[in-house]
């Protein structure tokens, strides 16, 4: 039996197929935990979405940002980006999107000593505070109510975490925080705008706005487990500061990334996506 974390997929179903046969997965025995993105900007959303649905217990997924993106166009409020079309007009859609809008946006495992949702823990929590905060919001991804609250947690602000703060601006940080984030600033409030590897010394942008990645930032809280994370495709395979970051931008023509969590062996298996990009 061996449990496999894989990063970003978006719509990216040839390149699954060929790192599955790769691994040997095995759905009888093995399990696979995904870092969230399943869908958009690939070519086959649709395909991806029916095969990691058909998994049933053997597959874990966290939403992303590009994943909560179809749940806000499936709902009317915005665009579907074009590579969703075979997906919206399927027969079996219905199934596929209320399959989706179930989906956690954390998942711990004590057990392994991993955690994982797409874009990171931001650095103000431990890790009860982490699940308190995920509970809250996906009630609200699968209350009758969605829509409109999808309507009220699209945004930038706050940026900084504040227990206290109404609840559509907490769930909006709470939400930005679980899918969108990458780099802190020096008080822990998050950027949005940086998305350049933070171990490129040549980038300006990050050392004239003094932005550290969340993971490292001086303010971050123990937690206990090593998180896994994707969304963060120029950082790539990063293993340090307790995280793990899987992303390796398969849907730009990079790579796409699984390690096995259940042994010590925490080398990736990488496939290249030449087909995409």
């Amino acid at each position: 039996m061996a449990t496999y974390a894989i990063g970003d997929l978006q719509g990216c179903y040839d390149p699954l197929m060929r790192l599955l046969d790769t691994l040997r997965f095995d759905p009888r025995q093995d399990t696979l935990w995904f870092a969230g993105d399943l869908v958009n900007r690939g070519k086959q959303s649709l395909e991806t979405l029916r095969f990691v649905h058909s998994l049933r217990d053997a597959a874990v997924c966290v939403l992303g940002n590009h994943d909560i993106s179809l749940l806000a166009a499936h709902h009317g409020l915005r665009k579907p980006h074009k590579s969703l079309k075979l997906l919206l007009d399927a027969p079996d859609y219905p199934e596929l999107i209320t399959w989706l809008a179930q989906r956690p946006l954390l998942h711990v495992d004590n057990q392994l000593g991993y955690a994982m949702s797409h874009a990171g823990i931001p650095p103000q929590w431990d890790l009860a505070t982490a699940q308190t905060c995920a509970r809250e919001v996906e009630a609200e991804l699968t209350s009758p109510r969605v829509a409109e609250w999808l309507a009220l947690v699209y945004g930038d602000q706050p940026d900084t975490w504040n227990p206290a703060d109404s609840q559509p601006d907490r769930h909006r940080y709470i939400l930005n925080a679980f899918t969108r984030m990458r780099y802190c600033r020096a008080d822990g409030s998050l950027e949005f705008e940086a998305k350049g590897n933070p171990f490129d010394t040549s980038s300006l942008f990050t050392q004239t706005r003094e932005l550290t990645p969340w993971f490292a930032s001086p303010i971050k809280q123990a937690l206990g487990v090593t998180v896994l994370f994707g969304h963060w495709s120029t950082l790539g395979y990063y293993n340090g500061n307790y995280v793990i970051a899987l992303d390796t931008g398969c849907v730009w023509g990079g790579q796409l990334s699984a390690i096995r969590i259940d042994t010590k062996n925490q080398q990736p298996t990488c496939i290249r996506c030449d087909d995409y990009g």
